[in-house]
Parts: C-alpha cells; structure tokens; sequence
C-alpha cells in the first residue's frame, strides 16, 4: 500500500472516531460547593485561670535548661514531737492578757459562702456529690476514696493560711494543716497538705487543691477532703497573712522550735538564717519562716508552718486558756475566719490538756512519697499528683482509725 493510501486510511478511521465521541451522552458529574463551612467541636475543655485571681504563686513550667534541680529535705511522714523545753512555760498560768490585734478587715472584706461543717456527712457514692461543671481536659476524675470510721468523740480543724486582702475576693489557701483531736487516746495530729495537689473539688473541675475554698466556700474544701481523703472536718480557722503578723505580735512573739538551720532570701534583710533549736519570733520573721520556698520546697515549708502553730499552740497556753477560754476568743474573733462558735470551745479545750499534760502530739506531712510532680499540658502549670493508695494508709493513722 503506497504512502498516499495509508495516509487517506488513517485520516477516515480518526474521523469516524472524533464521531462516536461526540455522539456519547457525557456522564454529569455533580459538584457540590458547601454554603457554610460545618464548625467542629473541640475535643476538650480549655479551663483556663480566672483573670480576677491574683498572681499563681506556683511558677508554671520553667526552662530546664536554665532551671537547677532542688531536692527537698526528707522530711518523714509521721514523727512524734516532744516539746520539753515548753513545759515550764504551759504549765505556769500568768496573768498577762494578749493584746488585740490592730488588723481586723477579716469579716468585713468578704462575704463568702461560707456553710457549717455536717457532722454526719455521707460521700461514699459518686451520686453524694455535686457534679463537676467543667470536665478535666488532661486527666480524668477518680472515684471518691470513701468516708473513714473515725473513734467516736473526735474532732477534726482545719486550719487554713490564705493571701486574701483587703477589698479582693479572689484568693487561694496556701497553708492546709488538718488537727485531730482524740482526748481518749491523748493525741493531736497534724497533717499537712500540699497547696498544689491536683485533685477533684466536687461540683466543679480538677484542680489544685488551694483553689476550692474560694471557688465555693467551706463546705467545697471540706467536700473536697471527703472526696479524696475520707475526712470531713468538723471545725475550720483561716487567717489572712496580714493578720497573721498581727496576732503573733499580740501575742508578744513566739518560741518556734527549728527543726534544721534554714536560708533564704527575706525582704529587708537580703539573707537571712535561722538555726536549729529555740528561735523567738515576731509576726513577721514567722510569717517569712513559713512562706519562704526558694532554698527548699513547698514540702519542707509544710514542715515549718506546723512548728510554727504548735509554737502559737503553745504560747495561747501560757495566757491560761483552760479559765479564759472565752475572753481571748473574743480578742482573736474579728481576725479570723471560722465557725467555731464560743459554745464549742469547750469541746475544744482538751486539745489544751492533751498538750500541758502528755504532749502526744504527732506531725504528718503528704510529702513526695505520695505525689509526684505533674505538667498540666494546656496551660503548663506545675501541679502535684496524689496517690491516693499511699495518702489514705497515712490518713488511717491521722484519724487513728484501726
């Protein structure tokens, strides 16, 4: 076939080809273009700081690679503590009366929610609690732990430091020592719980531990104990720290027992040391004793607000406390937040006696053997993890339950 024919073939069979393709009905093909972009919910909660809160006294994560590790002094978990050096001071009675304190905006200054402890409060359940409002974005919410038997007849206070000031509502309680008081036994304990423990506050959220007074007044911190530590106190005290200098200076000072030579940074004085054993204190060198932190950790400073409330224990005792109970109640009542009435203490006096004549008092502290350190991941804040197999062991010999 010659070149020409070849061509002519193949021009004709294309043609018929271009033919047959436009001739076929074209397959629609349907585009749909979406009139609104669907929103998505997000996966979690964002919870994030109350913007009316003061400063976070607990730095959120820091740089490692600038940061240096500091590790805390052992402190152990429960060590009997005799004071003989005191017993010549509580067993004399003198006549002296402490003088009123001058800072007295405690009740005047807040009007927070603050409900009387139940006696018989009952939170095994989970349905035994207020739901929580906002759901934990990084971690979940436990079981409650489930109330414990305690001896019959004893006391639970909760004794509480918060910054709180004139004129702001928003606050946290920094300083939490629970006292137990059993006078059949002869005992007082003092537990010390870490400001920054991540646990669950009923009826809202997870979060540190130091927040739930504010967030809902006594009933949510004591909802709060129930919940993760079996212990519903029966009793609170809490005192601002502007207060706190007003009474211990009232008091003429007081005799704190140092456990260890302790340093730190003190505004004023740049360093400033205070050695092991018997130390006279005003308010304020106290005040700086219990807050300061940089030389150790928030679980040694547990370690030194207890010598410090067993020094003012000690020092109200020597004002004879068992036959003026009721007049230096009304001194300090105005510089306190409480619900201990005048009628309850005389439920409270044993407490006294235990002291002056056994001095069986026992110091616990829920230290770094029971909680690690934790980043929370959405907003980076430092916060301590309980475990709460190894806290509720401690809180069966806080509450003596056997």
């Amino acid at each position: 076939m010659s070149l020409r024919i070849r061509f002519w073939v193949l021009a004709i069979l294309s043609g018929i080809a271009l033919a047959a393709c436009q001739s076929a009905t074209p397959t629609p093909v349907r585009l749909v273009i979406p009139t609104q972009t669907p929103r998505k919910r997000p996966p979690y909660v964002l919870v994030t700081a109350n913007p009316l809160a003061t400063p976070t006294p607990t730095a959120f994560q820091p740089d490692e690679s600038t940061q240096k590790t500091i590790t805390p002094s052992p402190m152990p978990t429960a060590t009997q503590t005799v004071v003989s050096e005191f017993t010549a001071a509580v067993s004399s009675t003198q006549s002296e009366t402490p003088l009123p304190p001058t800072s007295v905006y405690a009740t005047n200054t807040y009007t927070g929610a603050y409900i009387a402890a139940t006696p018989n409060f009952y939170g095994n359940l989970w349905d035994e609690y207020p739901p929580p409002s906002i759901y934990p974005a990084s971690t979940q919410i436990p079981y409650p732990v489930g109330m414990l038997t305690q001896p019959k007849g004893q006391i639970n206070v909760l004794l509480l430091g918060s910054d709180i000031r004139p004129g702001e509502r928003s606050y946290r309680t920094d300083t939490i020592i629970l006292v137990t008081i059993n006078k059949d036994l002869g005992t007082i304990h003092l537990t010390s719980i870490p400001r920054d423990l991540y646990v669950y506050i009923p009826g809202w959220t997870v979060q540190r531990i130091n927040t739930a007074m504010n967030h809902g007044g006594y009933h949510t911190l004591a909802m709060t104990l129930a919940y993760n530590f079996g212990i519903y106190p029966d009793y609170y005290l809490m005192i601002n720290f502007d207060n706190f200098i007003e009474v211990i200076n009232s008091l003429g000072g007081i005799d704190v027992q140092v456990g260890e030579d302790f340093s730190d940074q003190r505004t004023g004085y740049g360093w400033y040391q205070v050695q092991e054993g018997t130390v006279h204190m005003d308010g304020d060198t106290a005040l700086w004793y219990v807050r300061s932190r940089y030389t150790s950790s928030d679980i040694d400073r547990l370690r030194r607000s207890q010598e410090v409330i067993q020094a003012v224990g000690y020092r109200l005792l020597s004002f004879d406390v068992f036959n003026r109970a009721p007049e230096i109640y009304d001194i300090y009542k105005e510089s306190v937040y409480t619900n201990i009435a005048v009628s309850d203490i005389g439920k409270l006096l044993p407490a006294a006696n235990i002291v002056t004549e056994k001095q069986h008092i026992n110091r616990y502290v829920v230290d770094y053997s029971m909680v690690y350190d934790w980043v929370e991941p959405y907003s980076g804040a430092m916060v301590l993890i309980p475990n709460r197999y190894k806290i509720m062991l401690l809180m069966r010999d806080v509450l003596n339950v056997r």
